[in-house]
């Protein structure tokens, strides 16, 4: 994907008198991969909702690959993991990915389902039911969901919470073998040791502004920790 991925110019989001989002500014290349850090009510998930075409913007600019955020053409390029998997629990894990796939009409979705099962790991428990997975598996089949339209930017939100270590590390390296196809991830996550494992840029939010940009040799796990300390003390 070339050009901008997701730009923003002035984007704020306001439920009733509260602000959420303060004149956000925000420029994200295509196949670009960030993480967005910050406390509880920062505004990170309601970034993730505008840029998802699930909310609309009180007041500011947002668009998608160029188109704006919340019209169908650019919803169409979006695909997001929320903090729950949200799957089908009786449903097969093929059955759960043919479904999504046909309420969007992905063409070839057989094959299409194949690859993304065998991407995630999932072939040889593609015939059980999803209730049946680990929190690992089920996040994994959330992601191969996500993707079933081949969507040009991936929202994740909290990706490993819940998550052991072992099912922790597996997810970090399917994150990190997103970026060979060039897709936009934007990761929501407050865990701090996994961000230089799946992102190329940090930015942390505060109080509905960006109050930082981490990116290069400051983007490691004890580098993180000290400027996010930093960035978020006296914080609520």
């Amino acid at each position: 994907m070339t050009g901008m991925a997701i730009h923003a110019k002035g984007l704020e989001k306001r439920f009733g008198r509260n602000p959420a989002l303060r004149g956000i500014d925000l420029s994200i290349p295509g196949g670009s991969r960030v993480a967005l850090l910050g406390p509880n009510g920062a505004g990170k998930s309601t970034l993730l909702r505008l840029v998802a075409g699930l909310s609309r913007p009180t007041s500011g600019h947002l668009s998608i690959a160029g188109l704006g955020a919340g019209k169908p053409a650019a919803r169409q390029k979006v695909g997001l993991i929320a903090h729950e998997t949200f799957l089908y629990p009786h449903l097969t894990a093929r059955e759960n990915l043919l479904f999504a796939g046909r309420l969007l009409g992905v063409p070839e979705l057989g094959a299409r389902v194949d690859k993304l099962l065998e991407e995630a790991d999932l072939r040889h428990v593609a015939n059980r039911t999803a209730g049946s997975f680990s929190r690992g598996m089920a996040q994994r089949l959330s992601i191969a969901r996500a993707l079933v339209h081949d969507p040009a930017v991936l929202l994740l939100d909290e990706p490993f919470s819940g998550l052991d270590g072992r099912a922790s590390a597996k997810l970090a390296e399917r994150l990190s073998e997103l970026r060979q196809d060039d897709r936009t991830l934007l990761i929501v996550t407050h865990d701090l040791s996994r961000v230089a494992q799946v992102a190329d840029s940090a930015l942390i939010l505060l109080n509905g502004r960006i109050a930082r940009e981490i990116r290069g040799a400051a983007l490691t796990s004890e580098s993180l920790e000290t400027l996010y300390a930093e960035s978020t003390e006296g914080s609520p």
